[in-house]
């Protein structure tokens, strides 16, 4: 194209054409985000066009709606990484020794009497040297999931792989009564 009209020629004469496919793919866009997005794509194919190519409207449209399919997908991306963000967050905050009532600990290490070694001895007895470490990090000492998988250098899973262990063992043993105890 030998350029004979400016592009705020152009512009004037196919500004439609955005707030026409903002409708046609039901965009909200209270930020005019897609409306500039569609500018831009407008003025990237005024400077693209090549006449041999096809009509200037037909280009014009495909290049708008594009540039608004790939700015949909990027955020729709972004939505899911920063839902996944905040997702882990809560699960990090919460560690799973929370209420979502109170939000406080279920069990406190106040809530459990340590005097009595006897019983200690025979917990520790039950479980593997793994095991141990999470009912006294996690029971005796009131440690989170995370403090003991950094203190030890391992997984948060894997001291969730303890606990679960650990868990199945005592219930087996009548030490706990059921699935709510620890």
């Amino acid at each position: 194209m030998d350029k004979k009209f400016t592009f705020e020629e152009i512009f004037k004469q196919n500004e439609n054409r955005i707030h026409y496919h903002i409708h046609k793919l039901r965009i909200r866009d209270p930020y005019n985000e897609f409306y500039v997005e569609g500018l831009f794509a407008l003025w990237l194919a005024y400077k693209n066009y090549q006449p041999d190519k096809g009509p200037l409207s037909t280009y014009f449209n495909f290049v708008i709606r594009n540039r608004m399919i790939d700015m949909i997908r990027k955020k729709a991306r972004e939505q899911k990484i920063n839902e996944a963000c905040l997702q882990n967050e809560s699960i990090q905050q919460q560690d799973g020794n929370y209420s979502t009532i109170s939000n406080g600990p279920l069990v406190t290490p106040k809530d459990i009497e340590v005097a009595d070694t006897e019983v200690w001895d025979e917990v520790k007895k039950l479980l593997t040297p793994n095991q141990w470490k999470w009912v006294d990090y996690y029971i005796i000492q009131g440690l989170s999931q995370k403090e003991i998988a950094q203190l030890e250098g391992v997984s948060i899973d894997a001291v969730k792989s303890w606990a679960r262990e650990a868990k199945k063992k005592l219930r087996a043993s009548g030490i706990l009564n059921c699935k709510e105890d620890v």
